[in-house]
Parts: structure tokens; sequence; C-alpha cells
């Protein structure tokens, strides 16, 4: 839609005026311990725990507290209590479909912690399978640079995706999305990376499969305090939402 943003684009906008939070070097290492426990410590044979410390030295997460979460992961550094991934389901203001992902030791903690995040921000949280058929599931390759959309369609098919969207994936930096099933993640990110594609991020999103424009400012505002009142929680992975807003209320925003 031209003039709105999905929540996507939202979240790269916020992150230019946030400031940066140590807690993004918590979650991403978390990531990786969970990636490293059941795939292996060896980035070369595990694509998801290779992916996840893409994700954390672009975050600039040192060196050393990558080396650590992984031997965390693998056993060898004692460990974080066992972590297991659980999505939860909800609603913000005016009706908004949320998924949360979370990755935690204690259930009942994150639960309540969600529950009060979301009751104190104008939404509840729900029960599972709520709205989680509001979204799909996607492998996502983010590539930067001036691009040739016809040659884009073409790697993009050849490399086994579904879909592509060209969008803004840093400040004036014009870019593309490129959509394919998770289980096809890897091997369109070689392709496209053989095709001599820049590939900023590799990534499994949920995808709304249908968006709620927003239209009213102070709707907006309390959803963007919502969603970051969830983000902010320690167990939290990732946040979705299948709202727009446009892009002169964000920039109001923010």
């Amino acid at each position: 839609m031209a003039g709105h943003s999905k929540w996507a684009n939202i979240k790269r906008q916020k992150a230019r005026v946030d400031a940066v939070k140590g807690k993004v070097f918590a979650k991403l290492s978390r990531e990786i311990i969970v990636a490293a426990k059941h795939g292996g410590g060896d980035p070369d044979g595990n694509f998801q725990l290779r992916t996840a410390i893409d994700k954390a030295k672009a975050a600039g997460v040192p060196n050393d507290n990558i080396d650590r979460a992984i031997a965390k992961g693998t056993g060898k550094l004692g460990s974080d209590g066992d972590l297991e991934s659980i999505r939860y389901e909800g609603y913000g203001p005016g009706g908004v479909a949320v998924l949360v992902e979370a990755l935690t030791d204690n259930r009942n903690r994150t639960a309540a912690d969600l529950r009060a995040a979301f009751s104190k921000n104008g939404g509840n949280l729900g029960e599972t399978g709520c709205v989680g058929w509001m979204f799909d599931q996607k492998g996502v390759v983010v590539v930067k640079g001036e691009l040739e959309e016809d040659a884009l369609l073409e790697a993009a098919i050849e490399g086994g995706a579904e879909s592509y969207e060209l969008t803004e994936v840093d400040e004036d930096t014009p870019g593309a999305e490129v959509l394919c099933p998770p289980s096809d993640l890897e091997n369109l990110s070689i392709y496209l990376k053989g095709e001599s594609y820049t590939v900023k991020d590799i990534e499994v999103r949920w995808v709304p499969s249908n968006t709620v424009d927003v239209t009213d400012i102070d709707q907006a505002k309390s959803l963007l305090k919502m969603m970051d009142a969830l983000e902010d929680l320690e167990d939290v992975q990732s946040v979705t939402a299948n709202f727009d807003v446009s892009e002169k209320i964000l920039l109001a925003l923010l």
C-alpha cells in the first residue's frame, strides 16, 4: 500500500529513533543458545545458528558474548535454564491481532508479564489460536541496494521464492524482502548470494494474511506503546501485528 507502513517497516523506522537497549544483546544471545542447543555449535552445519550469529554481529554483539552463548547452548558453560519457545496471541487496541514469540524457562512468569503489558495498554492476551489463523510463517531474505525488478523476479523464482516486495531496508537505502516457505530459506539465501545480491538479513517471520489500516492517531499511539511494552519484556523475542499506519501518522508519532 503506497504511503503506508507495515509492522516490519514500522520497526525499522522506530529503530532509528529508539535508544539502543541492552536487552537486544540478551534476546540475540538467547536465540544463539537455543539454535546451538538444537542443532549443535558448528555454524557451518547449523543454518539456524549461523543466521542467529549473523544477526547478533549486525547488532554489534561482541564475539565473546556470541562464543559464551554457543557454549551455553552446547552445555559447555552451564545453561540459562531449560529455555522453550512459546507463541502467545492477543489483541491490541481496536482489535488488532498480535502474535508474540517468547523464549522462557518459566511459562507462568512470561504469561503474567504479557498479560500485564497487554492490559495496561488497551489490549488483552487471548487464547491459543485466537488470531494465529490470520498469520502465515514465511522465510524472509532481505536484500539491499539498487535493484532491477525483472532480474529480481527471475532470481526470486529460480531460488524458490513465493513473492517479493520492494521496500526501504535502511534510511535512504532501497531493497526488497523476498519471501519463501521457511523450509526453503537456506536455499533461497544461498541462491540470491550466488546471484550477487547483497543479503542484509535472513529470518523466519509471521506475516499477516490481511491488515487493518489504522487512521486514528490516538489508536496508532496506543498500539505503538503496547508493542514497545511487549518487546521490552525480557522473555519476548519478537512481536508481530496486522496493522498498517500512514507514513504521515507514523512520522508525527516518531
